[in-house]
Order: structure tokens, then sequence, then C-alpha cells
């Protein structure tokens, strides 16, 4: 009886190398809540959520848009945002630092009375995401509203993007 060793072939897989991909992709990539106060004006609480809507051109440029809502301490006020954020991080990283710039249209409880109102102000944000979870990070971030004349402070939480 003849028996022949058979050898099994060796396969290695290519190494995967994840880049970031480029170019403008837009969507729903993740969403985020914060509360905190306004620190130069009356003091209001204000409550605020934001989505990832996309890339902008380059991974890390993301698109922001967001809601703000202030209370207490004068007229309840609203902001309506969009900003294009810089993170200076990959999303995995424990730490993820970003800055941007967008424009708000801002309002208050009796705006319908106000000629003024509602107005387009520039706002900047500079925050910081600290990994909590897979899928969640802690925020502390800074609104600058209207060309630094207002600011807000806030805490919050948001979802990580996916692989």
């Amino acid at each position: 009886m003849l028996v022949t060793r058979l050898g099994a072939q060796a396969f290695n897989p290519p190494a995967v190398h994840r880049t970031e991909p480029t170019g403008t992709r837009l969507g729903l990539f993740g969403f985020g809540v914060r509360g905190g106060a306004d620190l130069v004006s009356s003091g209001q609480l204000a409550f605020g959520m934001t989505l990832d809507a996309g890339n902008l051109a380059l991974a890390r440029l993301r698109l922001r848009p967001s809601a703000e809502f202030g209370f207490t301490n004068g007229a309840n006020t609203y902001n309506g945002s969009l900003e294009a954020v810089y993170r200076f991080q990959e999303d995995g990283a424990a730490l993820v630092p970003y800055a941007g710039a967008g424009l708000a249209v801002r309002g208050h409880a009796d705006c319908g009375s106000d000629p003024q109102c509602p107005t387009l102000w520039v706002n900047a944000v500079l925050g910081v995401e600290v990994r909590y979870r897979p899928a969640f990070n802690w925020l502390v971030e800074y609104h600058g509203l209207d060309l630094f004349r207002h600011g807000r402070l806030y805490l919050g939480l948001t979802t990580r993007r996916g692989g």
C-alpha cells in the first residue's frame, strides 16, 4: 500500500491597512446630548443635541448640525447651528480634541414681537471627547457664540463612529 502525505497549502492573507476614508461622505454617523451653562450673559442653563452628519473632504473634518436651548434667568433662547469641526485624532483614540466654526440662527421666547429676531451668529467650538465605552464618549465642549460675545460650557455624552 502506497501512502502519500499531502501537504496543506499555506495561505497567509495580506495585511489589511486601514486608512481613513477621504472625500465627502454624508449620513447619520452619530449623535450626542449635552448640558451646561451660559458663561457670559444671564447664566442660563442650557441643553443641546448634535448630529455627526458626515465628512467634508477629509475624514476628520465633520459636518455637525446642532440645536441648543437655554432656559432660566430670562427669556428662553434657542440656537440652530451648522458647524464644521476638525478632529485632531482618529475616532479610536482615547482622547479626541476638536475645534471648529459655523453659523447659527439665534432666537428667544418672544421672537415674533422682536423685529431683530431671529439673528444670525458666527460660532466657534472647542472640545474634547474622552473614551467611555467602545460606542460612547464623554465630552467637554465650549461654544463661543456670536464671535465670543456669549459662551456656553457643556458636559455630555456622544456616540463614537463604528469601524
